[in-house]
Parts: structure tokens; sequence; C-alpha cells
């Protein structure tokens, strides 16, 4: 059974599991190995703090009572009248079970209900899995592309995607 929620400060745990586990799974390769573990432990500690920012919203799906999906939005810098997708991560657990597609639909349909007119977000472009999830979600490719460096001195390139509403 899915269950999708906005996520509270008791959530931060969880959350923090979530992203450093997909993070391991689908960047760290893209890293030296040292760097990746630090960045995957740094994952599990900054939730408790974005929870509390009320200007975002951060929803939570868990399948059959595990937390197992996190969506972060913000109202996007860039482009007047659309949201960011900050953050988007499934734990490799629930890859294929359907659990992203039911938290995408849900962070979507919160967005509409919030005013937005869409949203977008920047995804890696060496990132084969979640460019073809964006795509069946209903985002394009924009065909802006910029580079992000993570920390460790050498930017990867990144592409965004749009969905209008």
């Amino acid at each position: 059974m899915i269950e999708i929620r906005r996520a509270s400060l008791a959530d931060g745990d969880a959350l923090g599991e979530i992203h450093a586990a997909s993070w391991e799974a689908a960047y760290a390769p893209f890293f030296e190995q040292d760097f990746a573990a630090r960045e995957v432990s740094s994952r599990r500690t900054r939730w408790h703090a974005r929870v509390a920012d009320e200007s975002s919203t951060i929803l939570l799906a868990e399948l059959d009572g595990r937390p197992l999906a996190l969506s972060w939005t913000v109202p996007s810098p860039d482009r007047p009248g659309l949201a960011e997708i900050r953050t988007f991560f499934a734990h490799p657990d629930a890859w294929g079970t359907g659990l992203s597609a039911a938290l995408m639909g849900a962070t979507l349909d919160r967005l509409h209900d919030d005013g937005y007119d869409g949203a977008h977000l920047w995804t890696l472009r060496d990132t084969p899995r979640s460019r073809r999830f964006y795509a069946k979600s209903g985002f394009t490719e924009s065909g802006s592309v910029r580079t992000h460096d993570f920390g460790d001195g050498a930017p990867l390139a990144q592409v965004e995607y749009l969905r209008p509403r």
C-alpha cells in the first residue's frame, strides 16, 4: 500500500536514509571513493533543517509502511510562476515498484493546488534512469545545460526538464 504525505520533523532520519541510499546508487559512481563516501554520509544529516523550513514542501512516500521516496519543492528562483523540484529520490529498494510515479503525481498535484503554473528540475546529464523517469512523468528537456560542482572541483553537466501544469 502506498501512502504519500507531507514530511514532519520526526521524518528527518528517514529522509536522510532515502537520500543517502539513492544518491549512493545513482551518483557515487561519478566521484572518487572517499569523496563519495563523505557525500553519502552528509546526506543523512541535512533533512531536519529542510523539513523545518516552511518556504518549501517535502513529501514522503511510504510503501507498506516503509518510507522509501521523497520530493522537495521550492518556488523557482529563476522561473516566475513555476516551482523547482530540488530533490526527487527513491531508495533503490523502491525502484520498479511504482512508488516514484505515485510520488511524482502527488508532487505535481500539490504544486497545482498551490497555484504553480508548472515545474522544472535539473538532473545529471549522464543518469539515463532519472532522465527516462522524468520523460515518462511528462517533463521535456528545456535545452538548458549547466554544470554543478558537488564540492570535489570536478563539475558535472546537468540538464533542465520542464513540465507545464
